[in-house]
């Protein structure tokens, strides 16, 4: 329970700073665009895509957390990945743009963009019991 509350005041924080620092949103499909996709590079972009790689990395290997032990074949995950990138082009953002950083300046479009996404994976998973994907 501890990590999980740290988790999540260090991502507001995270998004609090890069708001503060660099008058950007913590939109992490964006951060990740422009860190390499973009033709004028912005260094920070790296650095933050970065701190999202190493973060976890070091957790496991501190022992703070254990893998999570997931029972679905690659193939899925790939389809389930390549589907949430078309959404968060479609969408323009993703769920750390639009719940945390959205929702947090009470934008409309952010609360309609998290009413959707929400309500799309709780009837996925929903369907994926009744299914005994799950």
């Amino acid at each position: 329970m501890l990590q999980v509350v740290l988790g999540g005041a260090m991502i507001g924080l995270a998004s609090a700073l890069l708001m503060a620092t660099n008058g950007r949103i913590a939109g992490i499909s964006s951060i990740v665009h422009r860190a390499f996709f973009f033709r004028v590079k912005e260094s920070w972009t790296i650095w933050f895509v970065l701190g999202l790689m190493l973060g976890p990395a070091v957790m496991l290997i501190s022992g703070w957390v254990t893998p999570p032990s997931i029972e679905i074949d690659w193939g899925s995950i790939i389809v389930g990945g390549l589907l949430v990138g078309m959404g968060t082009k479609i969408g323009s953002g993703c769920t750390s743009g639009h719940g945390v950083c959205g929702m947090g300046r009470f934008s409309a479009r952010s609360v309609v963009a998290v009413a959707v996404f929400m309500s799309v994976g709780v009837m996925t998973v929903l369907l994926m019991r009744l299914g005994g994907v799950l």
